[in-house]
């Protein structure tokens, strides 16, 4: 396994969720992330539905987090982003941030 990788995510806060600024409800959240998960495995693009849709600033770079080492995010989202192969897109992953879909870019 590699110490490192390099992901990318859609993160859609709801109101209550850790850091938010989001209105939406948990259940309008959900939705939405699955509404999500439903087109890229459709075949639409990652980046530009984070872009479009994601509460997280890495958004404005289609979701890109970069390079990031084991323990560097919340046990939720570590485990599948180490666990998933490069190419390949998670299923909703929700944290207390809220509900994320991530990309394994490396």
């Amino acid at each position: 396994m590699s110490d490192q990788v390099r992901a990318s995510h859609i993160l859609l806060m709801y109101e209550g969720s850790m850091r938010s600024t989001a209105t939406r409800s948990q259940d309008e959240a959900e939705t939405l992330i699955n509404d999500l998960k439903t087109q890229i495995d459709d075949g639409a693009n990652f980046a530009g539905l984070a872009k479009e849709h994601s509460d997280c600033p890495s958004g404005s770079e289609g979701g890109d987090l970069g390079h990031f080492s084991k323990g560097m995010m919340v046990p939720e989202f570590d485990q599948v982003a180490f666990d998933i192969e490069p190419g390949q897109n998670s299923d909703v992953v929700k944290t207390d941030f809220g509900y994320h879909l991530i990309q394994r870019t490396e």
